[in-house]
This record gives C-alpha cells, structure tokens and sequence, in this order.
C-alpha cells in the first residue's frame, strides 16, 4: 500500500476501475493523493504488479463484513426434565453434540412443574451427567443455574 510498494513500474487500475496502462509508481501515487485515495497493490506477483487506487478503510471495512456474513451462530434449544429417562439424555447429548459439529450453540433448559421446584438439585445432577455425555470439544459460555422455574445452561463449540 502507497510507499511500501516496491516496484518501480506497476499496472494501474483507476478509482472508477478503468485500467490506466503502466505507469511509475511515483505517478501512480501522485494520482492517488490528487483524489485523497490510497494507492492498493492488488496483484503483487504478476509482472508488472497491479495496483489499484481505493480508500484502503473502506476496502478493509468491505473485506471484513464479506467473511462476517459468512459465520451466521445460531442458538439452537433443547428442553429436558427432571426425571429424564438415561436413553434420551443420551439422544439429547447426540443432537448436541451435533449443533456444536455444525458450529452453532446450544441452550440447554429444564423447566419445573408443580412441586418439582423443590428439589433443583435432581436437576443439577441431570446437567452434570448431560456434560459427561459430552464428548469432544466445547466450551460452557453460560454455567447451569436456576432463574425461577427453569435451569439454563449455553454449550458453545471450542476448546473443553
């Protein structure tokens, strides 16, 4: 990008994207900065190297939202209860397992009916015995706890 361009003739590409011919760098960057833009070498290896004439920030800004868009995290949401029989926990931890595959969170929450609130810890011991089940890498982003009648719990994918 402008002075760090080493060559000492370059294929210019004008701001419109018009190609100007080969001209000298310094030229090249004398154009550059009579339009307050930055002069961009955008193909370094062919010979003689293309240069274009942009607003590198913006470019920048462009590049970055283009891979953003491409990364869309969704949560995805599984519901247990209390008394969950050991095969579909099991089932559970599978399609789990199979949102963070994909790249996406997990939210995991119980509710409790009736009198079930009294004993939260049956559904601690049921979160405790769903991250065992997990095999592989993730990452707790929100640990269980209990907000009313419900435990909640958000697995993200990463490093355990």
């Amino acid at each position: 990008m402008n002075e760090r361009i080493h060559a000492r003739t370059v294929r210019l590409i004008d701001a419109d994207g018009k190609q100007a011919g080969v001209i000298a760098v310094k030229e090249a960057l004398r154009l550059a900065e009579e339009r307050d833009l930055d002069l961009v070498e955008v193909a370094p290896n062919s010979d003689p190297p293309v240069c274009k004439i942009m607003d590198f920030g913006k470019y920048k800004y462009q590049l970055a939202k283009k891979h953003a868009v491409g990364k869309k995290i969704e949560v995805k949401e599984v519901k247990l209860r209390p008394q969950i029989d050991d095969h579909d926990l099991e089932l559970k931890a599978r399609n789990i397992r199979r949102f963070l595959d994909e790249g996406n969170k997990a939210k995991v929450s119980m509710f409790f009916r009736g009198r079930e609130i009294i004993r939260p810890d049956l559904g601690m011991k049921v979160f405790e015995r769903l991250t065992q089940l997990l095999i592989g890498k993730f990452t707790v982003e929100q640990p269980p706890r209990l907000e009313g009648k419900n435990i909640t719990m958000v697995i993200a994918p990463g490093s355990k």
